[in-house]
């Protein structure tokens, strides 16, 4: 997601718990690249607190509890979520 309008699509995605978003730091700890490889540019749209790297959290996804509605949490990369992809039109 590198727009506004990007991550205002996402936000409308309340149907399910949890997406993730094809952004980790598995490669290098605190430095977020999307899985193509590109650096992860501003705007960045990380709920307060976050990424804390709690327990080896080297994926993201966008939670819609109240408390995050639609800012991004580092997570386990291992748990089992839905995904979005981004595809040209």
């Amino acid at each position: 997601m590198f727009s506004v309008p990007q991550q205002t699509f996402i936000n409308g995605l309340k149907s399910v718990s949890h997406v993730w978003i094809g952004l980790t730091d598995s490669v290098t700890e605190g430095t977020w690249k999307w899985v193509n490889g590109t650096p992860l540019p501003t705007p960045r749209y990380w709920r307060s607190g976050e990424p804390n790297g709690g327990g080896g959290e080297n994926c993201v996804v966008v939670p819609y509890w109240s408390s995050s509605q639609g800012k991004w949490c580092d997570n386990g990369c291992n748990i089992p979520e839905y995904w979005i992809c981004e595809k040209a039109v």
